[in-house]
């Protein structure tokens, strides 16, 4: 990718996390202090289980190094903002979701680099291709703080100064987010597409495997957590939704070469998307169905 892409790039990406802070507001974070049991529980989730779930699906799962170092890095990146949007429609705490959303922002800071950084080494075959690009942990620190602790805080200042600004310009923001998400992905699909036609079987069987090991993660978390069922759908979602675009970025960014990363991202992009969708209309379907029993049992 050209100096010029690159920027661009990571220009957008700042673009999209300046609008998820829009959302945010002191107060989710202060919510945290005052119920803390539903947002440690998807953080934890979603910066030591999930991480460590996906090391363990490339040490399980036979596929190349370039591929293995894309799901570790997906799974090391914070969640995404459409878990917001899916959480409100899948009747979950969307407040608890936002939370997350920031606090994971703020800790991808340095989690995200040294999550991927200390799990890639542990996988001898993308341990060694780590060491041939040989990318210094300070320069993709460098790198998330650039794309999303500034934007972050500088949305949460527009937010704070600028209320009426911020509510404006929620919805546009989100969905100017998605239609860059999606273009990420047509951008990702047109540069590497005989790669994907190539591989489109098993990058996508692995891409499925690993969401629904994601969406696993975050729903056995809020169960053993005993959380209710609004929390548990939020944390859920928030863990099953990941900051792709992150990962493409940084992608783009280290490791231009690895075609497979890049592709594995692009397909989370996509997958997670439509299997975030799925979740949430099932849950909707069952909540009418369980109505309707309380209904018919009750005669009211």
């Amino acid at each position: 990718m050209s100096l010029t892409s690159l920027i661009l790039l990571n220009l957008i990406l700042a673009f999209m996390m300046f609008g998820i802070a829009l959302s945010l507001t002191v107060e989710d974070f202060r919510r945290i202090l005052k119920q803390p049991k539903g947002p440690l529980t998807g953080i934890f989730a979603q910066f030591i289980l999930l991480p460590a779930a996906s090391w363990s699906m490339t040490m399980l799962v036979a596929m190349p190094a370039e591929i293995a170092l894309g799901i570790i890095l997906v799974g090391c990146c914070p969640g995404g903002s459409f878990s917001n949007i899916m959480t409100h429609l899948a009747k979950g705490n969307t407040a608890l979701s936002v939370s997350m959303t920031g606090i994971s922002s703020l800790g991808a800071a340095v989690m995200t680099p040294a999550s991927f950084i200390f799990y890639s080494g542990l996988n001898p075959a993308t341990a060694s291709l780590l060491q041939e690009i040989a990318v210094p942990v300070q320069n993709m620190l460098l790198v998330v703080v650039l794309v999303l602790i500034m934007p972050l805080i500088l949305g949460l200042m527009t937010a704070r100064f600028n209320p009426q600004f911020a509510q404006r310009s929620d919805q546009l923001f989100r969905l100017v987010s998605l239609s860059v998400l999606f273009a990420f992905v047509a951008f990702t699909l047109s540069k590497h597409w005989q790669v994907f036609v190539n591989g489109i079987g098993g990058f996508f069987i692995l891409v499925i495997l690993h969401n629904a090991l994601a969406l696993s993660v975050g729903r056995l978390s809020a169960a053993a957590a005993g959380l209710n069922k609004q929390d548990s759908r939020a944390v859920t979602l928030e863990v099953g939704i990941q900051n792709s675009g992150l990962g493409l970025g940084i992608i783009f960014t280290f490791f231009d070469q690895l075609s497979g990363m890049a592709i594995i991202a692009a397909a989370w992009g996509i997958w997670h998307l439509i299997s975030g969708l799925t979740l949430t209309a099932f849950w909707n379907l069952r909540d009418r169905q369980t109505q309707s029993m309380i209904i018919k049992r009750t005669g009211l």
